[in-house]
């Protein structure tokens, strides 16, 4: 129930961090991979996934501009499995948060979202099956602090995957989200690299360690495989006991 034999999976921001680990755990439970960059630096991912025997090609596109996602989609092949994971952060103090900094964060990490999943989506309906992950966050769930167009956005990707679950279940689309914890990738570096706050919040983690990116690898084949049809707009959080404390 957890092959991923003979689907084809895309994987929006593949180059690095949870994207690439993503798109190799996938590749191993058996799926080939459309690898996305914002350019064409994709060579070692790609080489990773055509280690575990699957196929791999390329996407390449700038979500900052969401308005070319449906154009860009009708150069796709068919896809069984989306998953939107490209993502950028700015931080700063919300009364300093300039608009500019809040709407290049909205027009990635939402609007080219929706866009991508409606593009995908729409052909997922007409042949009556297909699987969307969103990659949430803990601020899905939480305000944070100095990421309020972050925060803002991710609680709306919480929103659109149970709007769409809601609208798309009926028709043998499954939209669910997956909600990291703290992992070591390029986007919490600057937290990693402050002593204080590396400090405090791996001593709020019960599992006592930050994440890595292969930890979500296997909630990720979850959601993709059959093991997950009767799944529809969930957010599964993997943050290694976060939420509890």
């Amino acid at each position: 129930m957890f092959s991923l034999d003979g689907r084809t999976v895309l994987v929006t921001g593949a180059r690095t961090g949870i994207g690439r680990a993503l798109a190799v755990g996938m590749a191993a439970a058996g799926a080939d991979i459309v690898l996305h960059g914002r350019d064409d630096d994709l060579d070692e991912v790609e080489a990773e996934v055509r280690g575990t025997g699957s196929r791999a090609t390329r996407w390449i596109l700038d979500l900052a501009d969401p308005r070319r996602v449906p154009e860009a989609v009708e150069r796709l092949g068919p896809i069984d499995v989306l998953v939107n994971n490209a993502g950028i952060i700015r931080r700063s103090p919300a009364a300093e948060h300039s608009h500019t900094a809040f709407r290049e964060v909205l027009d990635v990490n939402l609007e080219s979202v929706f866009l991508l999943s409606q593009a995908v989506g729409a052909r997922m309906l007409a042949r009556g099956s297909g699987k969307i992950i969103m990659i949430a966050s803990m601020l899905s769930f939480q305000g944070g602090v100095n990421v309020v167009g972050y925060t803002a956005a991710k609680h709306a990707v919480a929103g659109l995957t149970r709007a769409l679950a809601c609208e798309w279940a009926a028709s043998g689309v499954q939209v669910n989200a997956i909600a990291p914890g703290y992992i070591a990738t390029g986007n919490t570096r600057r937290l990693r690299d402050d002593p204080v706050r590396e400090s405090e919040i791996r001593e709020r983690i019960p599992a006592g360690r930050w994440g890595e990116p292969e930890d979500l690898v296997g909630a990720a084949v979850f959601l993709a495989s059959r093991a997950s049809d009767y799944v529809n707009g969930h957010l599964l959080a993997v943050d290694g006991g976060w939420l509890a404390r």
